[in-house]
């Protein structure tokens, strides 16, 4: 029999039986034969994740990947996390064949509906007008591409069971050439709340990017939390 997992937020629908996790979805806007290709792609690349065993629209079914996911805290969890994004970072774009840059996002997150009832706390109560006028108005210029997970927060990251190692990515479906901060931002966001995952806090978020190696940028940061808000 299925078990139904309820941990993380993907909008599929997502269960497990005897190591294989299954991922069904009636929703066109969730590519389950393109999250199953990024996996292979990045499995290719030397990067670890979750084994594609069969994927067909609607449906992706992966081996379960060994550990237990970054949002379950262990000590050295975000010097892990830090050190694995500078690596998935370094892959080459030009070997990526998936492209999430603004000139495509955009133009997705103009065509989706918002679920205007779980919105981030500092745009509560705002319209979906409201966030698309904000969306053009603080555009970045220019972006500092790399491979992004395009989700990257503590539930889609798994390590052993020290904390000291990730063991695979999941929810891949996203995964493209960005700006950096992408993931950044979202991973900073996951590891700023406590309230969504216990043992965490702003604490984490500041380590993590000196871990990383990169200086904050509040205007990046924002920008692509509120993107975040579309998808």
């Amino acid at each position: 029999m299925w078990e139904i997992v309820t941990t993380g937020q993907s909008g599929a629908t997502v269960s497990r039986r005897d190591g294989v996790y299954r991922k069904t979805s009636n929703d066109p806007r969730d590519d389950l034969p393109g999250e199953a290709a990024r996996l292979t792609w990045l499995r290719a690349h030397g990067i670890p994740a979750a084994q594609v065993l069969s994927s067909a629209p609607g449906l992706l079914e992966t081996a379960e990947v060994p550990g237990l996911p970054a949002s379950d805290y262990r000590h050295g969890v975000v010097d892990a996390l830090a050190d694995f994004t500078r690596v998935l970072h370094a892959l080459p774009i030009a070997d990526c064949p998936f492209d999430r840059r603004l000139a495509v996002t955009i133009p997705a997150a103009l065509a989706a509906d918002v679920d205007l009832d779980d919105l981030d706390d500092e745009r509560a109560g705002w319209t979906r007008d409201e966030l698309v006028a904000q969306l053009h108005a603080t555009r970045p210029v220019q972006e500092d591409l790399v491979v992004c997970h395009g989700d990257l927060c503590l539930p889609n990251v798994v390590l052993d069971r020290e904390g000291s190692q990730v063991t695979g990515l999941i929810d891949v479906g996203r995964l493209g050439v960005a700006d950096r901060w992408t993931d950044l931002a979202l991973m900073t966001r996951s590891l700023s709340d406590p309230g969504l995952n216990p043992g965490y806090g702003p604490w984490a978020a500041d380590r993590f990017l000196t871990r990383y190696g990169i200086a904050p940028d509040p205007a990046k940061n924002d920008f692509y939390r509120l993107l975040d808000e579309f998808f």
